[in-house]
């Protein structure tokens, strides 16, 4: 198993890289069997208005699949325990989901209903890039299906996740939506209005899986 530290705004010592090493190798050890690669990022926020600014990220690739965590304190030790918890949580899961999968497979068919989006969504405003990209992210996009994306956006704890739709072969995003289920964004072809599929752009609204 491969563990990459990395750190923003702040030295890696001798210490604080042994403490890491103990701390994550522990959290993935009962899982290095479906483990390739762990990425920890390291960082500290220079905004003084920010409390918990020590902050921790795991990323785990683990057989095509990125499991990730993060957890924030006062405290730099602090959270490198409290995300090698989290890790080890997140990771459970995966594997009890992996099994279940092999016993009763998802059908991709009950995840999303189709639902009409607007042609215009910003309206009158006026779009608006940040001044700064802060941070550039490369990942592979092996193509899977919808289904599989929900599993992934679960996994990586974020609020969408980009994809590769093994179906239609386009990129798609999947987000988790503030009223609750997930939503699909899908490309639409130039100048017709449809997707590739003949279907509208449309966003999906799903039951959260409870596998």
């Amino acid at each position: 198993m491969k563990l990459v530290i990395h750190g923003k705004n702040i030295e890696i010592t001798d210490a604080i890289r042994e403490y890491v090493h103990q701390k994550i190798e522990k959290a993935v050890s009962h899982f290095q069997n479906i483990t390739n690669q762990v990425d920890v990022h390291l960082s500290v926020a220079r905004n003084p208005r920010i409390s918990t600014k020590q902050a921790a990220e795991v990323t785990i690739y683990a057989n095509g699949s990125v499991i990730r965590a993060e957890e924030s304190s006062e405290s730099l030790y602090a959270s490198i325990d409290l995300v090698a918890d989290k890790i080890a949580r997140q990771l459970r899961k995966y594997k009890e989901k992996r099994q279940d999968h092999k016993t009763q497979p998802i059908s991709t068919n009950e995840v999303v209903a189709p639902e009409t989006v607007a042609a215009d969504l910003i309206g009158d405003r006026t779009a608006e890039l940040p001044q700064e990209v802060v941070r550039t992210k490369y990942f592979s996009m092996p193509p899977m299906t919808l289904a599989e994306a929900q599993e992934q956006l679960q996994l990586v704890g974020h609020d969408f996740y980009m994809f590769h739709n093994a179906e239609s072969g386009e990129i798609n995003v999947i987000y988790e939506r503030n009223h609750g289920g997930y939503g699909v964004i899908q490309p639409r072809n130039n100048g017709n209005g449809n997707g590739k599929n003949g279907k509208s752009a449309h966003v999906g609204v799903a039951e959260k899986s409870r596998v």
